[in-house]
């Protein structure tokens, strides 16, 4: 898809590619973990392998059946990653025995239940990026600056559509009834694609009024949008470069009630100050669907669909951001923590102004 983007600058030069040294992943988990129980919460750490291949691997050396082991989340495949999975404490013992080069148990501790999906905090990441010359670092660390004060726009990243960024494709066939697929893990991967995709189509548009509104003059940009012209002004004195609209639905930020944004000016300003943010749709059943204004653009990309919906953050906020130039090796290297659901890779796209998948694939045959 054409991305819009909403930082300012011009597109960036500087090489990224997906690699164990260059990409290092480390889960944060939502809770501290007992100490007693039937479960035995592993601290995993893997290495050019997904965290599908790793439980295989793990299957296959203990003996434990897939559903029995619980996960939080999926870890990219191309990078060194940690995370928390839970096993039954009775294959302890052969837990202790795995012997595997690209998987190290890092330590154990025992739990009463089973980790589920969506049961951590969020991930911290180390990214360093190449071939970054001096005046691109000197634009990367402005464009750093506006993201700790203004987040990111929290697109799926490339790493949700497959390998050929298409997945989405077969999802939308299988919605409309036109493809079936007996596989019900892999039709709700497809249908998961889809949900994404129409969630970026939206976001990006967003963003494109975002920009529109804040670049023009109050009466062309009404005349543009067809949006009243008092209402263009409203939304030009909105401190956040993501401009709301009335009828959006908002979340308590990084998480809490799903709300309607009734006082727009006052959310605006707590959504600048990262006490909320508002959400788009992730087409489905049993989701709320926002109202006014801000429906009008949504339904553009709704569609009907039978797997349950949700809402998604339009905006996340990186935590603890902190970058370091190495100008001797030409090196910009990056430290941040996002919300579970959030990729870091958009976040290089935001500075790089491009795609990077390509660079990724590129590269592929170059690593393995």
């Amino acid at each position: 898809m054409n991305r819009n983007y909403y930082l300012n600058h011009s597109s960036i030069p500087f090489h990224f590619a997906q690699s164990p040294r260059d990409f290092v992943v480390d889960e944060i988990p939502l809770y501290e973990f007992s100490g007693e129980g039937e479960h035995l919460i592993l601290h995993v750490r893997k290495k050019n392998l997904s965290t599908w291949e790793m439980l295989d691997i793990i299957c296959n050396t203990t003996g434990v059946k897939a559903k029995e082991i619980g996960t939080a989340g999926l870890k990219d495949k191309h990078a060194l990653t940690s995370q928390y999975i839970s096993v039954p404490a009775r294959i302890e013992e052969a837990v202790d025995a795995l012997d595997h080069p690209q998987i190290k148990i890092l330590s154990k501790v025992r739990h009463h239940n089973k980790i589920r999906t969506g049961h951590l905090k969020g991930n911290r990441f180390f990214i360093r990026i190449k071939k970054v010359l001096p005046v691109a670092a000197s634009k990367l660390d402005q464009a750093i600056k506006h993201i700790k004060k203004d987040g990111i726009p929290n697109y799926f990243g490339y790493q949700r559509f497959g390998n050929d960024g298409d997945n989405y494709l077969i999802g939308q066939e299988i919605v409309e009834g036109k493809k079936r697929e007996k596989n019900k893990k892999k039709a709700r991967l497809f249908i998961s694609a889809y949900q994404s995709h129409l969630f970026n189509l939206w976001l990006s548009r967003r963003i494109e009024i975002s920009k529109l509104v804040s670049g023009l003059e109050a009466k062309e940009a009404a005349d543009v949008l067809n949006l009243d012209v008092n209402l263009v002004k409203q939304m030009q004195k909105q401190p956040h470069p993501f401009k709301m609209l009335p009828g959006d639905l908002c979340m308590h930020y990084p998480y809490g009630a799903i709300f309607y944004a009734e006082d727009l000016a006052a959310e605006a300003q707590l959504f600048s100050e990262k006490d909320r943010a508002p959400t788009g749709l992730l087409v489905g059943k049993k989701v709320k669907k926002s109202e006014d204004i801000a429906h009008t653009i949504e339904k553009e990309f709704e569609t009907a669909c039978n797997e349950d919906g949700t809402r998604r953050y339009a905006f996340v906020f990186p935590e603890d951001v902190e970058t370091v130039y190495r100008e001797d090796k030409a090196w910009y290297e990056m430290h941040f923590t996002l919300p579970k659901g959030s990729y870091a890779t958009v976040l290089i796209e935001e500075l790089a102004k491009r795609e990077i998948r390509e660079e990724k694939i590129t590269s592929r045959k170059h690593i393995d």
